[in-house]
């Protein structure tokens, strides 16, 4: 259970980073957010999947005190 929590946290902080630093037409089209021709960075995707990935790792660390 610690090994799905830690990938998920490690797929978050990823998909943080494209969030981060591709303009929306750069992104994949599968990911929320992806419009064609756009340059907008979306910052609270960014900020939705750096949490998720902190509430995640720390998930694990509660569970194992």
């Amino acid at each position: 259970m610690k090994m799905l929590a830690y990938l998920l946290a490690i797929a978050c902080v990823i998909v943080a980073v494209m969030y981060a630093v591709m303009p929306g037409g750069s992104l994949p089209t599968v990911m929320p957010g992806y419009n064609a021709g756009s340059t907008h960075i979306h910052t609270m995707h960014a900020v939705a999947a750096a949490t998720a990935a902190v509430v995640s790792g720390d998930d694990v660390s509660q569970a194992s005190v």
